[in-house]
């Protein structure tokens, strides 16, 4: 925790941050809550940071406030700053409203005060409806940078995107792309079509685009490009975020999105077989080294902007930078290997919420892969539900693959694929960064011990997401060798009876 009153003693990051006041969207979230975190921790003079936040479930503005800070990510802080209460605040809006929802007030504080914005709200959900994708993921974002335009103290604007907006494309630039369709005619066509005929025709607007997430936040990209004129805005493209590596504590998870549904699955004994080309790279990168990376590129987007007026002419258009925050060529994890580590630690650090014992595979083929599922998934299923029924228990299991199932399938797009993506201005920030800011801010993905990493990362999940401490361990692995010999049981059964279903069809054929 960096304590200097003195704006002189900070490093260029701290500078920028010290004295001024921040608005966020997408706080609540699992990037907002490390985001406040670091920002809290590191960037000492801070003034305010304003928090978007929606009323949810009769819960007003300052409960909801209260409630991110409940996340034990946040005992440090409580310890070492107990009055950074003071300088948060939350401000009432809703992505999905018209000018975020805001009212006129707090609109017109943000436009007088604010200095710094990180726009993260955005629905991730792959199959979201696209009339709710695009309020969210692209009217908010146009929305913002009407805001920001009236804003006359601003320093610096980061959009955060996603690496996958261009997924279409082999080789990702940092840089960017005609829009998957026009902005203007989407907001208006999902504004003014009904409902079931939007959804009937999504398919076909989407076009080569996998899921309204990553086509919404390319027609978002367009739009922000397009209003930054003359605004300091960049647009930052994370890879797939997981846990935290280090900071402010390891392994610290919250979601099960992409690979830690599929991991969590795997530890519980309920997901056997997933569809995933082991020789692809996984860009997979730590949610701690990302907020670092976006809270220098704030710096570095201030310091471009800066750049620009002194020394263009002011004809000159104004082209925000982008950011690939991606794994790094000479540092890169395929699937496979990710498999295999993950499985280890899945055997180190077994789960008392096991269902069964861990056997889990990646599948490419997609013929075996749907054999796999009907024998190790819906067989299985079957078998427990039709138990539960004589038992007079509701029978749950395939109903849950169902769900699984649909969710294996989004992410099957992502796990058969590989993609080249540029990282030059990532590296180039990075080394323009001094010693102080790096040891502050440290994001080179050069670095990351995934070893390390992706044992924290499933203890993480374990005790984060699966809510088993890890005191519980040594308990674990006794229950552990039991569904172990279990499992070898219902194996050697099963050749038992195959065994003898062929011996029948040999001496038939005799």
């Amino acid at each position: 925790m960096y304590t200097s009153s003195n704006a002189e003693d900070l490093s260029a990051i701290q500078q920028l941050f010290y004295g001024s006041t921040i608005f966020v969207t997408g706080g609540t979230g699992f990037l907002g809550k490390i985001l406040l975190n670091k920002l809290f921790t590191s960037c000492p003079g801070i003034n305010t940071i304003y928090v978007l936040v929606r009323n949810k479930k009769n819960k007003n503005v300052h409960t909801r406030v209260e409630e991110i800070f409940e996340d034990p990510i946040f005992n440090t802080l409580k310890k070492t700053t107990p009055k950074f209460r003071f300088h948060i605040q939350g401000i009432a809006g809703d992505c999905l409203l018209p000018g975020l929802g805001l009212c006129l007030e707090d609109r017109k504080m943000l436009i007088d005060n604010v200095n710094i914005v990180f726009h993260m709200a955005a629905t991730v959900r792959f199959d979201e409806k696209l009339k709710t994708a695009m309020k969210i993921n692209v009217n908010a974002a146009h929305d913002i940078m009407l805001l920001c335009k009236e804003m006359s103290n601003l320093k610096s604007v980061v959009h955060v995107s996603t690496a996958y907006t261009q997924c279409p494309q082999k080789i990702i630039e940092e840089k960017f792309y005609p829009p998957p369709s026009d902005a203007k005619n989407l907001m208006l066509m999902t504004e003014c079509i009904p409902d079931k005929l939007l959804e009937h025709i999504t398919p076909h607007l989407l076009g080569k685009w996998p899921n309204t997430y990553t086509f919404t936040k390319a027609v978002a990209e367009d739009v922000v490009k397009n209003s930054a004129t003359d605004l300091p805005v960049g647009i930052f493209r994370p890879g797939i975020v997981i846990s935290t590596y280090q900071d402010p504590v390891c392994g610290w998870i919250d979601n099960f999105y992409g690979p830690t549904g599929a991991i969590a699955g795997a530890g519980t004994g309920v997901i056997r077989t997933l569809r995933c080309d082991p020789n692809a790279v996984a860009n997979m990168v730590p949610v701690d080294l990302c907020v670092n990376s976006i809270i220098a590129t704030s710096w570095d987007v201030h310091q471009r902007y800066k750049s620009f007026k002194e020394n263009t002419d002011e004809t000159a258009k104004n082209m925000p930078p982008v950011y690939n925050f991606c794994t790094a060529k000479d540092n890169q994890l395929t699937w496979g290997e990710f498999t295999t580590k993950t499985t280890k630690y899945g055997l180190m650090y077994p789960t008392l919420k096991a269902f069964w014992y861990l056997c889990y595979s990646n599948t490419p083929n997609r013929v075996l892969h749907m054999l796999s599922i009907v024998f190790l998934h819906y067989l299985p299923a079957l078998l427990f539900d039709m138990s539960c029924l004589c038992f007079g228990k509701k029978p749950r299991l395939l109903a849950a693959y169902k769900k699984i199932h649909k969710f294996m399938n989004v992410i099957a797009y992502f796990s058969m694929r590989e993609w080249d993506f540029q990282i030059d201005n990532v590296q180039g920030l990075w080394k323009r960064m001094s010693s102080l800011d790096k040891r502050i801010f440290f994001f080179d993905m050069k670095q990351l011990d995934w070893e390390l990493f992706l044992q924290q990362y499933f203890r993480g999940i374990r005790q984060y997401l699966l809510n088993d401490p890890l005191e519980t361990i040594p308990k674990a692995l006794v229950r552990w060798k039991r569904l172990y010999w279990l499992h070898q049981c219902v194996k050697f059964v099963i050749y038992v009876i195959v065994a003898h279903l062929l011996w029948i069809c040999f001496k038939s054929y005799k």
